[in-house]
Parts: structure tokens; sequence; C-alpha cells
């Protein structure tokens, strides 16, 4: 008989450890590719329609100790409910409202401290249940998440299709994805585990992509008979609301309690070929996050769904982020707010202690509850009427005392004009933006916010029928509170199409909230408009206020009829603004538009265009 060797026992030893390791990854390769984790080995079994939350937890447990992982999901569909879900308690930017209720949120995919991790869905659709984050990324780097969609099975957006209008009968066809109720001849929708309190409404029209706020209330006033399996005849006063046959009345309740997905404190993170067919509350948010990669990522409705809306609210939306935010060749449609924000955020000095420590608020009910502020990081002191600087200094510390508010020491001195009253902006979370090769439509809102002081590029992109300004650039230090002004901005070969129906201009629109001029000084920088296409139906192309150093040229504006209106505004309207350039543009108008400049001389303007100069 042989005895084993010391070598062969070891050798034998390593090969069962691969073996028994390569059960739970299916991938028993040795070297430096990742392992791969799959779902399916942990019991989640595609198109069973069982809820998949407690493998989910499991799985994400096993990888959470260890680098360079491939969780990769079976293909098909499958189903997460509430109940074994992951479950933390989240503050979000923009989507926490100011009340006692709990926020706990249940979430389909929780990462949290991770690194180096791929969340590969091979395709699967992973459909949610009640309200659910459908993923949180929170102190983690270098994550991907690719190949995977994500839907609602009850979306809490309730859809009514008006099938017949007359005289004060209306008759509704209930999407079947809509869950409603009629008791004593009034209707309600419900979903699973909530039920609608309020009726924000908005009127989609399916033909043309058109969207326009709208109201529920003469519905709710008036008698509801169900007539049909799925339709509702409303008989009562509509005799306010423009309702054609054929439009789309889209409803929720606007309480924002949740948001699509989070992204917090964490680095690298890129989604490649994403899908989001709808989303509850604010979209996908990154709050406090460096370099944020956005690759084919599309919201918009499963096409055989037949819903017009994806999004409660933004789809994408940016909050104190730093590094580079990219957003390359991505898609958005039925959005019931912006495709896209970046921001930061303003808080309000309210105290200063004789140790010099400042004491600053989170000023918006909707915001409120994270850190927005880190030792080291360099901080503005904003005069909240005029929006501009009046000092800054850098952190030598900062804690979150409550909720509502942060203490705040600077490293050094306190700037002798520092007061309560003012504003604190972070200079060191502000990130760099590039928009390009993407496509946003169908929205009754703006298309693209952004303040940030950080290098801009927006190029190449489509902007279709977005309700109001395709682009806001704004700034704020006494409405919603969103920084910054924008220092370096270039806006490229883009094609705005008859944007901005319901703000009464396809312009883009520079507006700064800043509610008194310092006319030496302008709150915004550096912007160029170079060589896109308008096709615009009331003329107007360009406002803008308070800024220095504004190109606008090269660009083609071509006049489409698509609405008829009476509008007899200026293409170009200005306020308090200097150093601007519009030259070399293409209009297809007999007669070449004007400019309309407000505060400003003619030093401040050149121009081959007429210009009318009002005090």
């Amino acid at each position: 008989m042989i005895k084993p060797t010391l070598i062969s026992v070891m050798l034998f030893a390593c090969f069962m450890f691969s073996v028994l390791r390569s059960v739970a990854t299916g991938n028993g390769q040795s070297g430096s590719a990742p392992d791969t984790v799959r779902l399916a080995r942990f019991g989640v079994k595609a198109n069973s329609f069982e809820n998949a939350a407690p493998v989910i937890v499991k799985a994400i447990g096993f990888c959470k100790s260890k680098k360079n992982l491939v969780l990769s999901l079976p293909g098909g569909r499958i189903d997460i409910w509430p109940k074994g879900a992951f479950k933390k308690e989240l503050y979000i930017s923009n989507s926490t409202e100011n009340d006692t209720l709990s926020k706990v949120k249940n979430i389909a995919f929780l990462l949290e401290g991770i690194k180096d991790m791929t969340i590969d869905g091979n395709g699967t659709l992973v459909v949610l249940h009640g309200k659910m984050e459908s993923f949180v990324f929170l102190n983690c780097t270098d994550v991907v998440l690719k190949n995977i969609s994500f839907d609602y099975e009850r979306p809490t957006m309730s859809e009514l299709k008006i099938t017949s209008v007359s005289g004060n009968e209306v008759k509704t066809e209930i999407h079947p994805d809509t869950r409603f109720a009629i008791e004593k001849g009034k209707i309600s929708f419900f979903g699973e585990g909530w039920k609608s309190n309020a009726y924000h409404t908005i009127s989609c029209d399916p033909a043309t992509g058109v969207m326009k706020y709208s109201s529920f209330r003469p519905f709710l006033e008036s008698q509801a008979t169900q007539t049909g399996c799925r339709e509702v005849t409303f008989k009562g006063d509509f005799s306010k609301l423009e309702l054609r046959t054929g439009n789309v009345l889209t409803i929720r309740d606007p309480y924002r309690d949740n948001s699509g997905a989070l992204i917090s404190l964490s680095k690298n993170i890129r989604l490649e070929n994403v899908k989001m067919h709808y989303m509850h509350g604010l979209g996908i948010v990154s709050q406090f996050s460096e370099n944020i990669s956005l690759l084919k990522v599309e919201v918009a409705p499963r096409s055989e769904s037949g819903r017009q809306i994806s999004a409660f609210a933004d789809c994408f939306h940016f909050s104190g982020c730093k590094g580079k935010i990219l957003i390359d060749s991505c898609f958005t449609s039925g959005s019931h707010d912006d495709p896209i924000n970046v921001h930061g955020t303003h808080l309000q000095i309210t105290a200063i202690d004789a140790a010099k420590k400042i004491t600053v608020r989170f000023m918006h009910h909707q915001t409120y509850g994270f850190e927005a502020f880190f030792a080291g990081d360099s901080i503005a002191f904003i005069n909240p009427q005029t929006l501009m600087p009046v000092a800054t200094a850098q952190l030598k510390s900062a804690k979150l005392i409550n909720l509502r508010e942060m203490e705040l020491e600077l490293n050094g001195l306190l700037p002798e004009n520092a007061k309560t009253g003012q504003c604190i902006e972070n200079l060191t979370w502000t990130p760099e933006v590039i928009i390009r090769n993407s496509r946003f439509e169908r929205t009754n809102t703006r298309g693209l916010l952004i303040t940030t002081c950080k290098k801009v590029l927006i190029e190449n992109n489509t902007f279709f029928r977005t309700g109001m300004f395709p682009i806001l650039i704004a700034d704020d230090a006494s409405n919603w509170f969103e920084s910054g002004a924008v220092t370096d901005v270039t806006i490229q070969n883009n094609t705005f199409e008859d944007c901005g129906y319901n703000s009464g201009s396809g312009a883009i629109n520079i507006s700064p909230e800043n509610h008194e001029l310092v006319m030496d000084n302008m709150v915004h920088r550096n912007i160029r408009i170079l060589n896109n296409t308008f096709k615009v139906f009331d003329g107007a192309v360009l406002s803008a206020r308070s800024v220095e150093n504004l190109e606008f040229t090269g660009n083609q504006i071509i006049c489409s009829h698509f609405l008829k209106t009476e509008n007899k505004s200026a293409a170009i309207s200005l306020t308090a603004c200097k150093k601007v350039r519009i030259e070399k543009n293409n209009f297809d108008q007999a007669e070449l538009p004007e400019i309309d400049a407000i505060k400003m001389t003619k030093k401040d303007l050149k121009s081959d265009l007429k210009i009318n100069f009002n005090k």
C-alpha cells in the first residue's frame, strides 16, 4: 500500500477547497479573473413568480467580505417583495418628507461597503412589489450594474385613457396595471400596501408626446360608475378641463417617501445597459458620490406595457457629487419631472457661537438628514439675495447634530463679514458633467437642470417636446436651495425640437434666482451655445440673466409651426449680462429676429442682429 505524501495531501486539500468554492460561485477557474456568484445556486428561480428577496439577501451577504466578484442573475423574470428584503433607514436629497413617519426603505439590492463587484443581470427583468428601492449602493467603490431591467407589478402611477367626452359625461378606460375601487360613486386608486391620498395629474397625448398639467378634482367630485371590465364612466362638471379623446390622465400621490435607487458616499460607480421601466419617487439619486457613469441607461415604460409614465419625478438626480458625471447614450421618456438635475445644496447659517462655530440648517422640507459637509471641504459664504460669494474658508470639522442641522468648524479665523442668514455652499463636492449622445422626451417639465462650478459639456443630444425649457441653469438660495454658479459650460451640436409649450418659450434658460443684481459681478460665467439646431414654434431660443462671457454662435433656428402662438417676444432675451457675443446664426425667417437687452449697454453685447435696449 502506497502511503500519501504530505505534498499529495496538500494538493488534494487545495483541489477540494476549489471544488467546494465553485459550488457557490459556479466558477472553479483560478487566476485574476473575477469569480462569479450565481443567484440560481442560492435558489433564485427565473419565471417562478416566487419572492426572491430572502435569497438575494443571502447571496449578497456571501459576497460582502470578498472582492473582484460578479453576481450573476439567471435571466428571465424574478419578483421581489418587501417581505424578507433589505431594510435600511435612508435620508435622500429632494426625496424625504418632513414628518415623523418611518424613513426605512425596502431595497431589492443593497450593497454596503462593497468593493470591486459587478451585478450582471444577463437580461433579467426584476419586478418589484409594493414601494421599493431598486438598488442602493452605500460606501461602495468600483461597482458595476449592467444588463438588467426593473419594473413594478403595480406602479404607483395610475393611468386612465379618455375614450369619450360628451357634455357632463366622460368615459375612461383604466389601464390594466392600475388598481381601483368605486365606493358610493367615488373612485380611488390603490396598490400593494398603499392607497392614493392625493391626485397630482398630468395629461399625456400619446400621439404627440405632449404632456400638460391637469386636475383630477372634477373626477373625484363626479359620480363614477363601472360600465365595463375596465371602463369607468364619470358624470359631473368637466367644463374647466381640457379633455380630448385618446389622451391619458396620469395620476400619482406626490408624497415623496422613496427614490427609484440610491448611490451614496460611493466612488467609481457605473450603470450600463440598465432599464428602469418605472421608478417610485425621485428616480436614480446619486448624493455625495464620486465618478458616476450612466451608459445606455433607459428610463421608459416597457413597450408591451402600454403605459405612458416611467418615473414618478426626475430620472437621474445628482446632489452634492464630485469627480466626473458621465451620461452617454441614454434615453428618457415618460417622467413626471426633469430627466436630469445636477446641483449642490445651500445650507443657511442659523447661529455663530462664541467659539466661532457655525450652525447651518437644511432649508427645503424634502432635503435633510444626511451629511452635506466633511472635514477638509472648501466652502463659500453666499449672500442669498445676490447669490454672490462674500468669503471662502476650509472646514476643520463637520458633524450632523440633528436631522436638520450641521455644526461646522473652520480652519483659521471666521471671516469678518460672515453672519447668520447667509448660506454655505460646498465647493469641494461639485462635479464635472458630460451629457452626450442621449435623447430626452415625453416630460411636462424641463430637460436638464445644471448647476455646478466645474466644467460642463452637453453635446449631440436630442430634446424632443420637453414641456418647459430643455436646459435650465438656475442657482437659488431661497426656494429649493439648489446651488451653485456655473463657470464653464459648452452646449453644442444638440437638437431642440418643439420644447417649452408649458413655459411659453422653447429657449435655453439661464435664470439664477438672484433677487438683487450686482451689475459688475455676474452669477454665471463662460457659457457657450454653439452649432445647435433649434426647431421652435414661437421663435424664442435663449433667455439669460446675470451672465458674463456668453456666446451664441453657429446655431440653426427653424420655425416648426408645431403650435399656433401669439407670442411676439424676442428670439433672445438678456438681462444684466456682459461680454455677450451673438453672431453667425442662421434663422429661416424672412425678417431677422431681434434681441431684447435689459440693464445693458452697447459695450456689453456684440451681435449682427437688431438690439432693443430697454431700461
